[in-house]
């Protein structure tokens, strides 16, 4: 068969070639720009509604009508749903799928360059068909809240979603695809803990373990944070072409009243760009994006993805400071500073425990300041930041609300990989506290800072827990 209709799937290149169309490639982004054969014609949108004649529909050698809403005619591996046709195959057995679907065309009289054709890109990709509309044959339930957005923003609208606790680790495989996708989504995590056991309280571990997911990820000290961020997240993703995370504490923020400033929306208007995404997916100029990327690429585009990130840094900076010029406040930057800024001794946070703990920093000791340190921005890690903002520390305790079972703490880990070989670099102390939800009273950190001064806290430990409730051999 020649088809005539665009593939938005993975063709094998030489097999597209010999058809006389052609294709280029941007690795960093993992997109394939498909130029169809010269003088084909190509359907659009509107023409797509009368390009399936009812016709192609009532054969009963090939299974005819089967009664469900959506799908119109069904041979199990080629699918029509009234506007389009999708082939389920691997790639290399394409061109004997199309030859089937010529063969049913010429049964019926029918020019195949009227239709419209959606090809699977990649057998271990489980969402095969997916649409230029942003439609898509969904495999797992709990993937939809992360999929659908995704293909709302890649179709040229901006999108957000949410979720937590095991919605985030269910859909673990398609934020890692957004990110690959380099698709400008905001999601909001509203942070709770992963079960077993059962939880529906707060703690990071969520989040924490999507980290290297390829999102940006910002965390809030309370909910006027949360929503600040969720407006410049929009701007972010869209500059850095980055997916990005709100995270904010389960319950502690989610699920409490707080008197917040809401932007008008004018205010909105104002500092968010018209959105715009330069790789939308259009049938009038079809690309694949997330394609199959061969060993010889694949390392390019993760050192793209990486540097990406990195450069998200001054973003991040440039679109607090810009929300600060538009409203009057900032949402924490990179790694916000509050207390004495000569202090000798500083606490590490993330999330609404930095806010918290400076309400009892006026309980500290005057002969001992302390200052705190409430980290926003953790992916990607602001490395240089937190630096500056040690300087004259000698004593760095990192607070966190998550785990690395057999290993200790997340931040406090790549806290001391920040410091290894930096001169004078305070001395790292890192606890965890209010896992699943346990209270973090404000008196917690004056006891804190008294452990650190006395050298009682160990290199990593659950700061509150209370091993009278454990048996012996588990203590």
């Amino acid at each position: 068969m020649t088809p005539s209709a665009p593939i938005t799937g993975s063709a094998p290149l030489s097999w597209w070639k010999k058809l006389g169309g052609a294709s280029s490639w941007d690795f960093g982004r993992a997109t394939q720009v498909w130029k169809p054969p010269t003088g084909r014609i190509w359907p659009t949108h509107a023409e797509r509604a009368v390009a399936l004649p009812d016709e192609i529909f009532d054969d009963d050698d090939w299974n005819g009508w089967d009664g469900d809403d959506d799908i119109d005619w069904d041979r199990g591996d080629i699918t029509i749903d009234r506007d389009e046709i999708n082939i389920d195959h691997m790639p290399s057995d394409m061109p004997a799928a199309l030859e089937i679907l010529a063969d049913r065309c010429g049964e019926i009289g029918r020019d195949p360059a009227t239709l419209l054709v959606s090809v699977g890109i990649n057998p271990a990709w489980p969402y095969v068909g997916m649409r230029v509309t942003g439609r898509q044959r969904m495999m797992e339930q709990s993937d939809v809240p992360a999929i659908m957005p995704a293909s709302t923003a890649a179709a040229g609208s901006r999108a957000y979603t949410a979720s937590s606790s095991q919605g985030i680790l269910l859909m673990a495989e398609v934020l890692y695809n957004i990110a690959g996708l380099r698709i400008p989504l905001v999601l909001s995590c509203a942070n709770r803990a992963v079960g077993a056991p059962l939880s529906i309280w707060n703690d990071q571990q969520d989040s924490m373990a999507v980290r290297d997911a390829g999102w940006i990820q910002l965390y809030c000290v309370d909910n006027q944070q949360a929503v600040d961020s969720t407006v410049q997240a929009f701007r972010i993703a869209e500059q850095t072409e980055l997916p990005v995370m709100v995270c904010m504490d389960g319950f502690t923020l989610t699920h409490t009243m707080e008197i917040v400033d809401l932007p008008t929306q004018a205010e909105v208007d104002d500092y968010l760009p018209p959105y715009h995404f330069a790789r939308m997916l259009d049938s009038a100029q079809p690309r694949t994006l997330g394609t199959f990327v061969a060993p010889e690429y694949y390392s390019e585009t993760r050192h793209a993805q990486h540097v990406a990130l990195e450069r998200a840094l001054a973003v991040v900076e440039q679109a607090d400071r810009e929300w600060k010029k538009a409203v009057g406040r900032s949402a924490g930057g990179l790694i916000e500073q509050v207390g004495r800024r000569d202090a000798g001794i500083a606490v590490l946070t993330i999330g609404s425990v930095g806010g918290t703990f400076a309400e009892a920093l006026d309980q500290c000791p005057p002969a001992a300041p302390v200052k705190l340190l409430r980290l926003r921005c953790f992916r990607p890690f602001p490395v240089a930041a937190l630096r500056k903002a040690c300087r004259g520390v000698s004593e760095l305790i990192v607070v966190e609300r998550a785990l690395s079972p057999g290993m200790g703490g997340i931040i406090g880990t790549e806290v001391r990989a920040v410091f290894a070989g930096v001169d004078d670099a305070p001395r790292v102390h890192n606890v965890a506290v209010g896992l699943g939800g346990r209270d973090v009273p404000p008196e917690m950190l004056a006891r804190l800072v008294e452990a650190a001064r006395a050298g009682k806290l160990p290199t990593f430990g659950i700061f509150d827990l209370q091993p009278e409730k454990l048996p012996p051999e588990d203590r």
